[in-house]
């Protein structure tokens, strides 16, 4: 899940992935021909005799066969994992529910084959993050928290994970911005340079009026990374801080 698009949404921009919805602004061309290539779909020069750029689009026909296939196929872990992600990818870029229920099916029978796939979990995790997102249903966040804590049982730390658990807090409804700082703060004290977690802290002082802290944390995302496309919203978040604050 790519969670830059959820702190685009956030701040008002308009955004196409929502994380991984949400939550990708869209597929990057391997993981579009990985999936095309799961349900068969050749995207060579040879079967695209126009030179024109691969379709970013499936038919329900191929989807349903490849998940038909791995539910002929429930034991082959291989399988279930990349077809998993690759779906679940794919779903939140079209920001499709019926599609994310479907990844977090196979990707669920995927852990079940092997508790110890870091990145199973942490897609499992991503796509109850994006139902939660999409559906306003706060049961789906805490699910993807019970699931990305069992990502970080087998690498504890991940910065990247532990950042999602913040901003999951703060982007549920109703949100947890107290929480949030505090999951998001431990992985800025461990990762001092992490700029998104940064960016997600500022918005959650601001949104508590708490300006002061949210312009600290602003100064040190600046000083890490001035050329941080996220600087200008941020500004405006604490200057929407400030009025409402007055």
């Amino acid at each position: 899940m790519n969670k830059n698009s959820v702190m685009f949404i956030v701040l008002g921009v308009v955004a196409g992935f929502v994380a991984g919805f949400v939550f990708a602004n869209k597929l990057n061309g391997s993981e579009m021909n990985a999936l095309k290539s799961q349900t068969g779909q050749q995207t060579t020069a040879n079967t695209n005799p126009t030179g024109a750029a691969p379709s970013d689009t499936l038919t329900e026909e191929e989807l349903r066969t490849k998940i038909a296939e791995a539910d002929r196929n429930p034991e082959n872990f291989a399988f279930q994992k990349s077809l998993g992600i690759s779906l679940y990818r794919y779903a939140a870029m079209k920001q499709s529910i019926s599609l994310l229920t479907e990844s977090i099916r196979i990707l669920t029978r995927a852990s079940t084959l092997d508790a110890k796939d870091f990145d199973v979990f942490v897609a499992l995790g991503n796509a109850h993050f994006d139902i939660g997102f999409f559906r306003k249903d706060l049961a789906s966040f805490t699910t993807a928290r019970t699931v990305y804590a069992k990502a970080l049982a087998i690498k504890p730390g991940d910065a990247d994970v532990s950042t999602d658990v913040g901003i999951s807090y703060y982007v549920q409804e109703p949100p947890d911005y107290d929480k949030a700082i505090a999951e998001l703060q431990k992985v800025i004290t461990a990762n001092p340079k992490h700029d998104r977690a940064m960016q997600f802290v500022v918005q959650a002082y601001a949104k508590q009026g708490k300006v002061d802290d949210a312009e600290k944390m602003l100064a040190k995302i600046i000083e890490i990374n001035p050329t941080n496309p996220a600087i200008t919203e941020l500004r405006s978040e604490i200057a929407a801080g400030k009025s409402g604050a007055k």
